[in-house]
C-alpha cells in the first residue's frame, strides 16, 4: 500500500514537470524577447529611458526565477529521497526566494516610476522625487536587488546553518524537515513581499488620482480631438499589475503558510506562480508600442519562413498580363 501510494506521488510529480516546462519555454522566449529588443537599443545607440531600464531587470529577474522553479521541481521529483539532495534544493529555494522578492521591489518601482513621469503634481516633494528616481533609475535597480538580497539573506541564515548542520551529523530527512518550522519563512517573505506591494498600491492610488483629474478637465473641454485611449491604457495596465502583484503575492504567502504549517511543498503552485509572470509581460509587450511593434516584425518574419509566399508569377499569370 505505501509503495502504491508512493508511485503515484511520483507520477503526480512526473505529471507537474510537464507544465512546468511550458511555461519555462514560454517564459523563456518572451522575456528574452524584452530584453533582447531594449539591450539591441542600447548597443546600437538608441534612446533607452528608465522604463526601459526596469522592464529588463524584470525580465532577467522573472527568467531566473523560472528557470530555478523548474529546476527545483525536477529535483524534488527525482532526488527527494536523497539526504544530500537537501543541500541544492535549499540552495536553489533560496535563489528563487530572492528573485522573487527582487521581482516585487522592480514592480513597484516600475509604479513609481510611471506614476512621477505621468502624474501632474506640481508640489515641491513631488518634483522633487521625479528629479531624483527618474534620474537615477539604475541605482535604484541596483538598491531592489541589494535589498531583496539582504532580506533573503538575513532571515534564512539561521534555518540554512540549522539545515547544513543537520546534513554534516548525518540527520535523518525526517528530524530535517523541521526546518519548516522557523518563522523566519513567514516573517522574510512578509518583508519582501508585502512592503513593495504597498510602495506599488500607493503610487498606483497617486497615479489614478492625477489621469482621473486629468481626463475628467479634458472631457470638460470643448476639443473633441483629444485622444484619450493613452491614458485609459495606462489605467488598464496599472489595475492589470496590481492583479497580477496581489495573486503572485498571496500564491506565495499561501505556500509559505502550508510548508510552515505542514511541513509539505505545493510543487502545484509553483507551476501556477510560474505562469503569472509569463502572462503579464506578455501584457506588458502588448501595451508597450515599442515592443509591440519588434515582436509583430518577429511574428511576421517565423510566418513568412514557414508558409513562404510565391515571389516568381506562374506561366499562365505571365500569360494573362501579356493578353
Amino acid at each position: 500500500m505505501a509503495d502504491s501510494t508512493e508511485g503515484n506521488t511520483d507520477i503526480q510529480y512526473l505529471g507537474l514537470l510537464v507544465p512546468a516546462l511550458i511555461a519555462l519555454i514560454a517564459g523563456l522566449v518572451i522575456h528574452s524577447f524584452i530584453i533582447g529588443v531594449n539591450v539591441t537599443d542600447w548597443w546600437k545607440g538608441r534612446p533607452v529611458t528608465p522604463v526601459d531600464h526596469i522592464v529588463t531587470s524584470l525580465g532577467v529577474s522573472r527568467m531566473c526565477t523560472q528557470c530555478g522553479d523548474t529546476l527545483y521541481i525536477f529535483l524534488y521529483t527525482f532526488r527527494l529521497k536523497s539526504l544530500n539532495s537537501l543541500i541544492p534544493l535549499l540552495v536553489i529555494a533560496l535563489a528563487n526566494i530572492f528573485f522573487s522578492y527582487a521581482n516585487f521591489w522592480l514592480t513597484s518601482l516600475l509604479s513609481i516610476v510611471f506614476c512621477l513621469k505621468i502624474s501632474n503634481f506640481h508640489n515641491r516633494l513631488f518634483l522633487y522625487l521625479r528629479g531624483m528616481i527618474v534620474h537615477r533609475t539604475v541605482f535604484f535597480i541596483g538598491a531592489s536587488v541589494l535589498l531583496s538580497a539582504f532580506t533573503c539573506l538575513m532571515s534564512y541564515s539561521v534555518v540554512t546553518t540549522d539545515v547544513m548542520k543537520g546534513v554534516s551529523y548525518n540527520t535523518t530527512i525526517y528530524n530535517l524537515s523541521m526546518s519548516c518550522r522557523y518563522m523566519q519563512y513567514i516573517y522574510s517573505y512578509t518583508m519582501g513581499g508585502f512592503f513593495p506591494l504597498l510602495f506599488y498600491c500607493i503610487s498606483a492610488i497617486f497615479l489614478f488620482t492625477s489621469l482621473y483629474h486629468h481626463t475628467a478637465k479634458m472631457k470638460m473641454s470643448s476639443n473633441l480631438s483629444i485622444n484619450l485611449e493613452t491614458y485609459y491604457s495606462v489605467m488598464k495596465f496599472v489595475s492589470f499589475t496590481f492583479i497580477y502583484n496581489t495573486l503572485y503575492f498571496l500564491g506565495g504567502f499561501a505556500w509559505v503558510l502550508y510548508y510552515y504549517f505542514y511541513c509539505a511543498d505545493l510543487l502545484w503552485l509553483h507551476v501556477i506562480l510560474g505562469f503569472l509572470p509569463v502572462l503579464h509581460s506578455s501584457y506588458l509587450i502588448y501595451r508597450t508600442a515599442k515592443l509591440r511593434s519588434q515582436m509583430s516584425k518577429v511574428l511576421q518574419n517565423v510566418t513568412d519562413f514557414l508558409f513562404p509566399r510565391k515571389t516568381t508569377e506562374t506561366r499562365e499569370d505571365i500569360e494573362v498580363v501579356a493578353l
